[in-house]
């Protein structure tokens, strides 16, 4: 679809060909988008500009995992100081891109740390959230995104706990419905006010959990000497890098250090597999998680934004 009103032109790209035209914005994530394209993570008809005089004033792209019928994510958005224009590619490229009838996926957008410091890059986030506002979208949490590298010490374990892989689903959902309750995570508590917690359990299992292609013998519930479960960390590798998915501590044992054991073991599990970083993230807010990735040996690398449509 090419729409022209009356010097802008709104279209997706025609293919691999046009990269370099979509890439006209500097992003982190430019270099994977031809890797995206070929391993069928992103496709032509997902990655839109905006063209004025031939030069790109707008862009908008969106990812999902391999195979999958519809994207999981908006993640590439850029305003070149024409709000309008931004907006107009939006509304025409979001009907083509998401089902009818269906809510759009998450905005998120990787940040500098320290962005707030920077007035250009401030002005530039702040530009694209109020376009994406006026789109519809709401600010859900802003993320710290964290990194592991090999050398970094990693504590021997303490004999307090004991672990063993998960068995089946049902082993690993059940534990995930207790961490639940209490949780910090934004996006947890946003699944909360729409489901139940073992619904939002079971469907981060399903929606993420079991998508990822790396061993399920990684997977690793942790429990007391008498086989009491206290929690559970979920090593896994993403398509991109290896990471620390998931990890909690059930409520009942919350408070006694047991986080930095499971950490340690989700780290010295992926570290022995000789990877060059191992990435994990974690919300701003979430105070006691920052601190033990920190006591880990993770640095923040990288803030997160992430935007959602109601």
């Amino acid at each position: 679809m090419t729409l022209h009103d009356p010097d802008l032109t709104l279209r997706p790209i025609s293919g691999p060909d046009e990269l370099d035209l979509f890439n006209g914005f500097p992003y982190v994530l430019n270099d994977e988008i031809g890797n995206d394209l070929a391993a069928r993570r992103r496709r032509p008809e997902w990655l839109w500009v905006a063209l004025r005089g031939g030069r790109v004033v707008a862009r908008a792209g969106w990812w999902s995992r391999p195979g999958d019928r519809h994207p999981l994510l908006i993640d590439i958005f850029d305003v070149d100081g024409d709000a309008e224009a931004g907006l107009r590619l939006l509304e025409a490229a979001l009907p083509t891109v998401v089902p009818a009838g269906t809510t759009p996926p998450a905005y998120s957008r990787h940040l500098p740390t320290g962005w707030r410091d920077y007035p250009l890059t401030r002005q530039a986030v702040d530009d694209r959230m109020a376009v994406l506002e006026r789109a519809g979208a709401k600010l859900l949490v802003e993320r710290l995104r964290l990194e592991w590298r090999p050398g970094t010490p990693i504590p021997e374990p303490t004999g307090r706990l004991t672990f063993r892989p998960v068995r089946d689903p049902d082993d690993l959902i059940d534990l995930m419905t207790l961490v639940l309750d209490g949780t910090l995570d934004a996006h947890s508590r946003e699944d909360l006010t729409r489901l139940s917690a073992r619904e939002a359990a079971r469907e981060q299992y399903e929606d993420e959990l079991e998508n990822y292609a790396s061993p399920r013998e990684w997977w690793q519930i942790a429990t007391l000497p008498t086989g009491a479960p206290v929690g559970f960390v979920i090593p896994a590798h993403n398509g991109y890098n290896p990471v620390i998915a998931y990890i909690g501590v059930v409520p009942a044992h919350r408070g006694q250090g047991h986080i930095h054991d499971l950490l340690n073991a989700g780290t010295r599990l992926l570290a022995a597999q000789n990877v060059p970083r191992i990435r994990a993230a974690t919300d701003l807010g979430n105070i006691p998680m920052a601190a033990a990735f920190a006591k880990a040996g993770y640095a923040t690398f990288e803030h997160q934004i992430t935007m959602t449509w109601q």
